[in-house]
This record gives structure tokens, C-alpha cells and sequence, in this order.
């Protein structure tokens, strides 16, 4: 078997030190710096900053103007245009959920005719530490009960603030009007 030496390259002392990286970090630090002390730094406008620095001022700027619509943020379930609870415990979403966040306790529905035929939530819970916002709660849901809010401002003190159950799921996500896309013809 033949074997071939391969010889490696003459370092300069200048690549052995990293010069050249350690040059051009610091080039394009000294170019930031000097952008910001004359108020021309990139994004003023839209970070609403004085122009030195490009951070954004959070607790008076927000990112709400600026959040694409495919942004996916907390899940939130949602009521239909006439009030009633879209969500008739299938169970998709908690079987899908790769985090194991969700926890569905089916019960019947009491009111109205569907009361024999559909079922809804006895208990909705969340937990928002385990969730991962991958949205596959979402794409699962024939019902589009559950939905992928804008919702990113959320910092518990405990535990127990981490566990959103139905009642809180439906305040946050409120009602959604229209048609159940999944189950529209013209779409």
C-alpha cells in the first residue's frame, strides 16, 4: 500500500497570531463607533434609537411593528364568530406535541343541540416552559381551534404562572371570525 506525504504550509507569524481576523474585528468595530458618534448608524429609524448604537430601547420600543406574519409566538386557543368553543377535544394537538406541553381532559357540551355529538374541554392546559412555539399544534387542529398568537412578552415569577389553562387560552386568543379554512371549498 502506498502512502503519500502531504506537507503542510508555511505559517507566517501574522496567520500563527491571527492578525489579519483580529485587524478586521476590530475595523469593523471602530466603523460602528464612529457611525454612532455621528448619528448615522444603520436601523435609527426603525429601532427608534438617538442614533448611537443599533439596540433597540426595549421597554419603550417593541418589536409588535416589525413582526412578520408567519411570526409564531405563544399558542392561544380561540372562540367562533358565535361564541361557541371551536375546539372539540381530538386530541391532535396533545398527541403531536413533540415538547409533551399540552394536556387535554375531554368533557361533554351541556348547552345546545350538539350536547349527543360533539365534545369539548373539561381542562386546556398549556405549559408554556415546555413549549417549544414549533406550531405543529397549530397545522394539526382540523378545527382551528388553536392558534399561534404574536404574543412574546410572557416572563412568570413561578410555576404555576407557566401553566395557561382554558379559561386564560381564551382570553388571550379571543374570537376568530370567518370560516374554518381547513374545511373551505373556494380556498
Amino acid at each position: 500500500m502506498a502512502f503519500k506525504t502531504i506537507k503542510r504550509p508555511k505559517i507566517s507569524l501574522g496567520e500563527r497570531f491571527y492578525l489579519q481576523s483580529i485587524l478586521g474585528g476590530l475595523w469593523l468595530t471602530i466603523r460602528h463607533l464612529v457611525l454612532a458618534l455621528l448619528g448615522k448608524s444603520r436601523n435609527k429609524k426603525e429601532l427608534a434609537g438617538s442614533g448611537i448604537g443599533v439596540t433597540m430601547q426595549y421597554p419603550e420600543a417593541r418589536w409588535d411593528k416589525h413582526l412578520p406574519k408567519y411570526y409564531r409566538g405563544a399558542p392561544v386557543l380561540v372562540k367562533g364568530e358565535d361564541g361557541r368553543e371551536r375546539c372539540v377535544s381530538c386530541q391532535l394537538c396533545e398527541f403531536i406535541c413533540p415538547a409533551r406541553a399540552i394536556t387535554i381532559t375531554p368533557g361533554p357540551i351541556q348547552e345546545g343541540p350538539w350536547g349527543k355529538v360533539e365534545k369539548a374541554p373539561r381542562e386546556f392546559q398549556i405549559d408554556m416552559l415546555r413549549c417549544i412555539y414549533c406550531g405543529m399544534c397549530e397545522e394539526a387542529c382540523p378545527e382551528q381551534a388553536i392558534f399561534m398568537s404574536h404574543n412574546y412578552l410572557f416572563t412568570p415569577t413561578d410555576k404555576t404562572q407557566a401553566i395557561h389553562n382554558k379559561a386564560k387560552l381564551y382570553e388571550l386568543g379571543g374570537t376568530r371570525k370567518g370560516l374554518v379554512n381547513k374545511w373551505n371549498q373556494y380556498k
